[in-house]
């Protein structure tokens, strides 16, 4: 292959499109920080929502150099240190409810909101995203002592009827074409949410996201 088709190889991988992040907390800083990081290829914009404040219990946060009171969209835009033409981050400091919820027009959405029983607020988000003909992929329990080869994601109808996040999702009509990632762990088996848990997860939501958004552009 001569140096001017892999030139042409290379100007084609270029950052396109945009990933709506809908979550902010520990588990979506990290998908942040890797999406941030992809090299030829990724979003061209991520656009961060979140209406929570850094507070101490962070730690991941604070170790990257966040200050406590710092709200969180607005601490990732900071620590993008991209070319605003390349790759930018926008921030909005505020939770997705039914009356900003066309605030989110991204080509793929990420739903990793916490805190409460949230299915109702993931619900109305994937039901918007697909009206616009958007990509969605979110989680059902990723609590546990776990290990890679617990970590399952796949369409939420190929699930069975074991995980009660699950069949929510499913009564409230969502039951196809929405990627499902789960450790088959939640708040009720009693175990933590594990740092290096949330490392792998956000590892394979990276990668399954960034998989939606080529299929959007090929």
């Amino acid at each position: 292959m001569s140096v001017d088709e892999i030139q042409k190889i290379e100007d084609k991988l270029v950052p396109k499109g945009k990933i709506d992040l809908v979550g902010c907390g520990r588990l979506g800083l990290r998908i942040a920080i890797n999406l941030m990081q992809v090299h030829r290829g990724g979003p061209k914009v991520i656009s961060a929502f979140d209406g929570q404040e850094i507070s101490g219990g962070d730690v991941i946060f604070t170790l990257l150099g966040a200050e406590i009171g710092e709200a969180k969209p607005d601490f990732i835009k900071r620590i993008c240190t991209h070319d605003e033409e390349f790759r930018k981050v926008e921030s909005h400091t505020e939770y997705i409810t039914k009356e900003n919820i066309e605030l989110l027009d991204g080509d793929v959405v990420i739903i990793v909101i916490a805190g409460g029983n949230t299915i109702s607020t993931a619900a109305e988000i994937i039901k918007h995203a697909h009206k616009r003909g958007a990509k969605t992929i979110g989680t059902a329990g990723i609590f546990g002592y776990t290990t890679n080869e617990d970590i399952e994601i796949k369409d939420i109808s190929e699930y069975d009827n074991s995980n009660p996040a699950i069949e929510e999702l499913r009564a409230q009509g969502i039951t196809e074409n929405h990627l499902i990632l789960t450790t088959h762990k939640l708040i009720r088996d009693d175990e933590p949410i594990t740092p290096y848990v949330l490392d792998e997860v956000a590892k394979v939501m990276t990668m399954n996201a960034l998989k939606l958004l080529k299929d959007k552009y090929d």
